[in-house]
């Protein structure tokens, strides 16, 4: 079996065994944030982070960008 590398949307730090990274599932309306599941990770349109820290810094620009 391959492993999947994931790649953290912010840094590029890669991992094939991302542990305490998030994963963030959002549309123009709503963002889904969850805690690393391979099923949440591999899921279309996912965007990987690896900490809290870089997730937040999606979260922002994504309510920045509506809200402006």
């Amino acid at each position: 079996m391959i492993n999947s590398i994931y790649r953290c949307e912010i840094c590029g730090a890669e991992s094939s065994n991302p542990v305490r990274w998030i994963v963030i599932h959002c549309s123009e309306t709503q963002l889904i944030i969850h805690k690393w599941t391979k099923e949440a990770a591999d899921a279309p349109h996912a965007r990987h982070y690896c900490g809290e820290a870089h997730a937040q810094v999606y979260v922002s620009r994504w309510f920045e960008s509506f809200c402006s």
